[in-house]
């Protein structure tokens, strides 16, 4: 196997030891053949002795012999990334294999160094951009910048990261729907009636106020992970699960959705948290964490609800959620199925709606189905068949990771599904940002604000 190399920029930030070193650790423990030449870019003169330490903790104690090959290898190169000369010593230290540029950094110096590579005279052939998100603040900005990025590389060289692609309860459920006879055919309008994709978490702002207080629960969660989600679900069958397939009937399904009816303030609310008792910890005020600006009306908690404009799925409400600091942690796309047409009067009891959940992490599917109960036989009751589907067998920033040293960019963002998710909550943000919908506030450890309809 070929040796790829890996720049990573930003390599002494936090999303490089937090996410990106322990996937890499685990990724080489799955497949220690895979060759990776790993090499740390940042502004600040850092020894590689220092650098090997930091990786080497990063990977921690119990670490495969390939990952540690990694660790004791790697180098560190003292670059500024957003300036021509900067780029041009990186990469005059890719090697003869594929190269891959992972921007482990603030958007706007990624953007600096993709202005930066335009000013070389030539790129190593198939070099791999790897770059987190918001891809872009707008539609409008979101399409300068892969026009930017479209004059480097080719699409599929790249990689647009959203690690929620990698989460393996989504690989999951490619399988449920498209291998299974007793799903795939009810996969639509007539027999699901609502669909809603949930992610609800304890935690609080964790010291991240630097991003998240100019960002909000709209544009950290809904805006990328969930939009994303929401295409998977709504896609039409692709022909394959390959690159091309899978990203065209995403794209597909991303430009037929809108706001429900068109109304950003009938069909969004948002909140955000005081102060409160969260898994047994005081949690303050989100105006109270350090470094938020009250008057900034940053949310913590996004509700919005959209339609997908296809024959397969018209008038059905596709809701999105995510906050901070609430409990019960719900983390599910649910699909919500249609009442039977008739139902023969000699049935007693509560019949039920059926619901099929995918939850994440641990991975559990359950399905909702009404049953015999008790000494009646025609008494029916509720009840849930489970099935656990484990912690996953790969991180989701190793899955994605894995597609990137690979040059697969199935699990990556294509670039007009970046723009599309922007389009697609623009209406919500004017709406927000002309205070259309009001800033809503619920105790910290709550379900959320009272008076909101149950999702």
């Amino acid at each position: 196997m070929a040796t790829t190399t890996l720049f990573i920029f930003g390599a002494m930030g936090d999303l490089t030891s937090r996410l990106l070193l322990p996937a890499l650790a685990q990724l080489l423990a799955l497949e220690p053949d895979r060759s990776v030449r790993l090499v740390g870019v940042g502004r600040r003169d850092v020894s590689d002795d220092e650098w090997r330490e930091r990786v080497s903790g990063a990977f921690g104690d119990d670490v495969a012999p390939a990952a540690r090959q990694v660790a004791d290898r790697t180098t560190f190169l003292q670059a500024d990334v957003g300036t021509s000369d900067g780029m041009r010593k990186v990469l005059d230290q890719a090697g003869d294999g594929r190269s891959v540029l992972y921007f482990a950094v603030p958007p706007s110096v990624a953007q600096q160094s993709c202005d930066a590579m335009a000013e070389l005279d030539d790129l190593p052939d198939g070099l791999m951009l790897a770059l987190e998100k918001p891809f872009g603040t707008d539609d409008d900005s979101a399409r300068d910048f892969n026009a930017k990025l479209a004059r480097l590389v080719p699409e599929n060289q790249v990689f647009r990261v959203d690690h929620f692609l990698g989460q393996s309860i989504l690989l999951d459920l490619f399988g449920i729907r498209f291998a299974n006879r007793v799903f795939e055919p009810v996969w639509s309008a007539e027999h699901i009636e609502s669909v809603v994709i949930r992610y609800d978490e304890t935690l609080g702002l964790e010291g991240r106020a630097g991003y998240y207080d100019k960002a909000g629960a709209l544009t950290d969660m809904m805006q990328s992970h969930l939009l994303e989600l929401l295409a998977v679900v709504a896609m039409d069958p692709p022909a394959s699960l390959n690159e091309r397939d899978l990203r065209d009937a995403t794209g597909a399904a991303l430009r037929a959705t809108r706001v429900m009816g068109g109304d950003p303030v009938r069909s969004s609310r948002r909140a955000r948290y005081t102060s409160g008792q969260v898994d047994g910890k005081h949690l303050p005020s989100y105006v109270d964490e350090d470094g938020v600006d009250p008057t900034r009306a940053t949310e913590t908690l996004a509700e919005a609800t959209f339609e997908v404009n296809t024959a397969r799925w018209a008038g059905v409400p596709f809701t999105l959620r995510s906050g901070k600091a609430l409990e019960p942690a719900v983390k599910e796309i649910a699909l919500h199925f249609r009442p039977v047409r008739h139902l023969p009067e000699q049935f007693s009891g509560d019949v039920a709606p059926n619901v099929l959940r995918l939850t994440f992490g641990p991975d559990a599917m359950s399905l909702r189905l009404n049953v015999h109960d008790g000494t009646d036989p025609f008494d029916l009751a509720a009840t849930e068949l489970g099935a656990d589907l484990g912690e996953g067998s790969i991180r989701a920033y190793a899955e994605v990771l894995s597609g990137i040293l690979d040059g697969d960019a199935t699990l990556a963002v294509r670039g007009d599904a970046a723009e599309q998710c922007w389009r697609i909550v623009g209406p919500i943000i004017d709406a927000w940002q002309a205070d259309r919908v009001p800033l809503e506030e619920y105790p910290a450890g709550s379900a959320g604000p009272e008076g909101w309809p149950s999702v």
